[in-house]
């Protein structure tokens, strides 16, 4: 599978229109696309392994989509094979009173993850140029103060983004950013679906049928991100998830590549080191 087609380059403008939801590339069978899947979790599983052994990178995932979009799926099903404590997640809701009285990229940035570790953000700072970008009202409770909300404040926001992502380059934070694209039709499926099934009724409220009336103010917001904030260091990736069974592989396809291109190994052991070795072994095997 070719990653590269769901990458977004720096230097090109992209409409959404133009990016198919509903496209499964080769993979006419969701079997197919299953089979991929497990093999890439195996290889997770191992990859993972040797992250946490060589302890010089830490990967920090970040899923950003509208509502519905199945990110606690992507997560959950990708994440299947890997050690938990080598991972962390992290769910971003409406900011806390405290979280308000920081900087806006404070409650992210205190929970990035260790050199050796996985870091998945489900949302993160990018809801303040999407969901606060949509409803602007949100800057009040931020205290910003009146004469600095004007047209330069999204401008700044981007420019802040980007400069923060080159410092996690710079540091070996591997940032991969995955925008899950769905279709308005697949949202009111899913909706529906939620609200048709008992087990699933706690995941809708009303609140996402307000928000859904602000759909293309979304798809806007989340344009002027894409085109923004995607950068050679720190690209992102759209995937198109109206088919769960096919966006779960090209993730997992995105996050195995993203580890093997890291060309990592596990720490080489010194000739001290193999002759304690050595003798631990003599001690053992000598115990009657």
């Amino acid at each position: 599978m070719n990653i590269d087609k769901f990458k977004v380059s720096a230097e090109k403008k992209i409409n959404l229109k133009d990016y198919d939801p509903d496209y499964t590339g080769d993979f006419h069978k969701k079997e197919e696309a299953k089979e991929i899947l497990s093999e890439n979790i195996l290889k997770l599983s191992k990859l993972q392994d040797i992250l946490y052994a060589s302890n010089t990178y830490a990967l920090l995932i970040t899923l950003q989509a509208i509502d519905a979009a199945g990110k606690d799926g992507m997560i959950k099903h990708i994440m299947s094979g890997i050690n938990p404590q080598g991972c962390q997640v992290y769910s971003f809701k409406s900011p806390s009173a405290e979280e308000l009285d920081h900087d806006y990229m404070w409650r992210c940035l205190k929970l990035l993850p260790e050199k050796g570790k996985i870091g998945i953000f489900n949302r993160s700072y990018y809801e303040e140029v999407l969901v606060v970008k949509v409803h602007k009202e949100l800057l009040e409770k931020q205290n910003i103060p009146k004469e600095k909300i004007n047209g330069k404040l999204w401008e700044e926001r981007y420019e802040d983004i980007n400069n923060i992502e080159k410092y996690f380059h710079r540091n070996r934070i591997v940032y991969l950013k995955l925008f899950l694209n769905i279709s308005k039709e697949e949202q009111k499926l899913r909706f529906l679906k939620r609200i048709n099934t008992p087990e699933k009724n706690w995941k809708f409220s009303l609140s996402d049928l307000k928000e859904r009336n602000y759909w293309d103010d979304y798809i806007k917001a989340f344009e002027d991100m894409l085109n923004n904030t995607s950068t050679k260091h720190s690209p992102w990736y759209i995937v198109p998830a109206n088919n769960k069974w096919y966006s779960r592989a090209v993730v997992s396809e995105i996050v195995v590549s993203t580890l093997e291109s890291l060309n990592l190994k596990y720490p080489e052991v010194s000739d001290e080191h193999k002759k304690e070795l050595l003798e631990a072994k003599r001690i053992l095997e000598s115990e009657k």
